[in-house]
This record gives C-alpha cells, structure tokens and sequence, in this order.
C-alpha cells in the first residue's frame, strides 16, 4: 500500500528550519489511507517534500517528522541505525555509566527517552507513534547498549493524550530496581520503578558540581531540593552547614537516605512549602551564604507563561532578601516556554525590586547528553545561573 501523503503550510518555516512537530491546524490536505501510527510523507503547500513521519489523529501534534528525506525507508534497520547513533555520540562524550542514552527530538526519535543508570536502562515511549516501533527499540537496545535489565516507565501523563495507557514493569527478567550511582563522587539512591520520570533526574550533573565554586565554608539553603541534588554537593564540597526543603515526603526521606550514605553530617533535609518557608525569612531577616532554588516546572504550558513568571519572580525576589552581602543565589528552571532572555529579565526585575546588585558567575544548561538541537527550542529547557549577590 502506498504511503500517504499530508500537504501542510508551514508559513513561519519552522519545519523547514527543523523542528518536526506539525501540528492538527498546519494540515491542509490529506490524501490516501492511513492507520494512527503510520509513516507518512509530508509536503509543503508548493509541493515540496518536507520528509516523512508518524501520524497519530488524536494528537494535537498531528505529525511527528523523523527524517526529511521522502525517499528514505523508515523501517527496523532505520530506527536500529537511529539508536546505534546516539549510543555511540554517548560514549564519544565520555559517558560510561549513568547518562541519558536517547534525548527523543534532539537524537531524531521524537518521542522515545531512554536513561541508562549504571547497567539498566530506563525506557518511555511517549508517543503512539514510537510505540508502533517498541519491539524494534528494545531489540537494538538489548544489541546495541548490551544492558543487565530495562525497565518500561510508560506512566507519564503524556501519553493519554495520545491515547496511550499508563503502565510500567519490567521488560524481560526482573531486577533490583533501587541502585546506587556515582554522580560528581557521590552516591545517589535511583528507583527506577518509583522514582520521578525514569527514575531520577540526570539533567543537572555539571550545574551541581558548579558548587564546588561556593560551598566551602557557607551556610546553603537548598530549596526545593528533590532528592538532595545541590544540597548534597555543596556538604561534599566543604559546606558549613545544608539544609535541604521540599513539599514532598518521599523526597526529603531519599534525600535524608543519600545524606546517610555518603556520611555527609553536615546536611539535614525538612518538608517545608519553600514559599511560606522564604516569606518567614524575609520578615525575620535571618540570612543565608547561598540560596538554591531549583522548582519544578512552573510553565508546563506557552499559556502558563504569565503566572509562572511571577512565581519564579516572587521565589528569586525573596531568596535575594535572604542572601547574606558577597553571597551567591543558584536559580535555575526547568521550563522550556521560560528561555533563557525571558529567565534572565525576571532575575533582573527580582533583584531590582530587592534592593540587591548581582553579578554573574556562572551559566549552566543541560550536559552532553542532554543535546540541544538547534531549531527544536524544546529540546533546551535547562537554564542554571549562579550570581554573586551584593
């Protein structure tokens, strides 16, 4: 059965510049049959061929583009040959042990993320599209990474909007899903099972040993800290004292829990709203050497933006409050609408309504193995600035 073949207008030539979502409103015309999940062929209004992708009708993102090339076959050896790829840029970056193996838009397999934690991989599939191709997927990376286990977290709200269902297990013969990695000398506790996302958050790595710079000797409030990520590298290297908040529980006792391994005493971990915990500084002007604030994405949507800006705002404004004279604020955003220019306004705007000067030190994005891929702004959502604040 031949192809089918979907016309769009790219009238900003985003597609053209790259990026590989096309949208339900970009298609003008649909011509032959197709099955949700199929590879079709794309084409500009002027008959240009875009390239070929899969299709999935009850997505927003109607298309999702994996090569431009109308010609090429998209088949086992094809996405096989995709995978090979980014394992090998893997270990020309140096990566051996816990890394991001497949970075979905950014290695050119739109929605497939795959996390290696010392010898186990950790795999989503977050679209139907890349669903269609799990078997194949998980064949290459049974050849290709040659992993003791794999672990499927398909329970990502994401997919229900492709009309996906939320499970996860283990692909194959069970294992230990509670590891222990090396990450900048230390080691963290990861639940591939029951940890966030994969299992834990590998994008941070060279923003956290940014510490080493600022830690010796201070007094570090970490908020939003997770599982002790920034808190636990700044008592490694020489803090005077950590402490660590989050909303979550479960995340202060795994922070508490990577503390104890790493017989790091100088650090202590407390469930606290960060809001309220920063407003009580402020109106009892008890001061900190270095504030970190790391928050979950606060703009998950374009929409979002307004009433996320503010929050970030609020968050830094406050924290400069609370910054002893010749101290330093590690902030940083994991939301991919907040760019980098918009980022750096609002931290000017908070420190200008402080009262406090600051001067930069330090920027930091994704490692290595996080690629951004020029033309996709998706794919660069990490944003980590150190200022000296004075």
């Amino acid at each position: 059965m031949a192809q089918a073949r979907i016309t769009v207008n790219d009238t900003q030539d985003r597609i053209l510049r790259g990026h590989p979502w096309i949208f339900d409103n970009q298609i003008v015309k649909e011509e032959g049959s197709y099955e949700p999940g199929d590879i079709v062929q794309v084409f500009d209004a002027r008959h240009r061929p875009l390239g070929q992708g899969y299709i999935n009708p009850a997505s927003l993102i109607r298309v999702r583009l994996l090569t431009e090339h109308v010609e090429e076959r998209v088949n086992k050896e094809f996405i096989t040959a995709r995978i090979e790829r980014a394992w090998r840029y893997r270990q020309r970056m140096g990566y051996t042990g816990s890394c991001r193996v497949i970075f979905g838009d950014a290695d050119f397999l739109s929605g497939l993320v795959v996390d290696k934690f010392n010898d186990v991989l950790s795999v989503q599939f977050l679209t139907l599209g890349m669903e269609r191709w799990k078997e194949v997927v998980m064949d290459a990376l049974q050849t290709i990474v040659k992993p003791a286990g794999i672990y499927i977290r398909n329970d990502v709200p994401i997919r229900e909007k492709e009309g996906l269902e939320l499970y996860k297990g283990f692909q194959g013969k069970p294992f230990k899903t509670d590891l222990l990695i090396d990450e900048n000398g230390l080691k963290l506790h990861v639940d591939v099972a029951g940890g966030q996302k994969t299992g834990h958050f590998l994008d941070q790595v060279q923003n956290h040993a940014a510490m080493a710079r600022i830690s010796k000797d201070q007094r570090v409030l970490d908020c939003f800290t997770h599982t002790g990520g920034f808190g636990l590298h700044a008592a490694q290297y020489g803090a005077k004292e950590v402490l660590g908040l989050d909303i979550s529980e479960d995340a202060v006792k795994q922070a508490t829990r990577n503390a104890a391994t790493n017989n790091l005493a100088n650090c202590r971990f407390e469930v606290a709203n960060v809001f309220d915990h920063l407003a009580e500084l402020s109106r009892t002007g008890k001061q900190w050497d270095v504030i970190v604030l790391d928050p979950p994405a606060f703009a998950k949507s374009r929409g979002a933006i307004d009433n996320a800006y503010r929050g970030y705002k609020e968050i830094n404004l406050r924290a400069m409050k609370c910054i002893s004279s010749g101290g330093f604020l590690v902030t940083c955003s994991c939301s991919q609408h907040m760019t980098t220019d918009l980022f750096r306004k609002m931290v000017a705007e908070a420190s200008r309504d402080a009262g406090r000067r600051v001067r930069e030190v330090y920027y930091g994005t994704q490692p290595p193995d996080h690629p951004i891929l020029w033309g996709v702004p998706e794919s660069h959502y990490l944003k980590c600035f150190i200022l000296e604040v004075v």
